[in-house]
């Protein structure tokens, strides 16, 4: 049960059977803009990680998902961050940052970037990729 101070009002709707049988992104109640560039790349159902964790995100808990390669981890994450920006933004400084992903790797860490990219591109958020062995002036924009 979604209990949890500040709780998404999708995650509020819905019993923890229903939240297990979700068959559609907008069923998760993200923004509209995700929704939209979700349904753009033609992503309309959520995978098991997705329906199970974006859920528990959204309500504020901690998660820890395991999922083989390629069943959507990232977006599991991402959406429900994406989210929380789009309904929560704040009157930030210029090049001030509201999120920082650490990953392990220079591949991850450009897919993680990919996806926010791709999910957030009808928002006014900008993500930028900062990696190790890169002089820093040229990956601050």
């Amino acid at each position: 049960m979604c209990v949890a101070r500040g709780a998404h009002p999708a995650c509020l709707r819905r019993s923890p059977h229903e939240r297990q049988s979700l068959t559609s992104f907008t069923e998760l109640g993200l923004a509209e803009p995700i929704v939209r560039a979700l349904t753009e790349e033609q992503h309309i159902t959520p995978t098991p990680i997705q329906a199970q964790a974006i859920p528990q995100v959204l309500a504020g808990r901690d998660l820890i998902g395991i999922a083989q390669t390629g069943t959507g981890k990232t977006a599991a994450f991402a959406l429900p961050i994406l989210d929380h920006m789009v309904r929560h933004p704040r009157q930030l400084q210029p090049k001030s940052v509201r999120v920082l992903v650490l990953s392990p790797t220079r591949e991850l860490s450009g897919q993680i970037v990919e996806n926010f990219e791709k999910f957030g591109r009808h928002t006014r958020l900008s993500v930028t990729l900062a990696i190790g062995g890169v002089p820093m002036g040229r990956q601050i924009r």
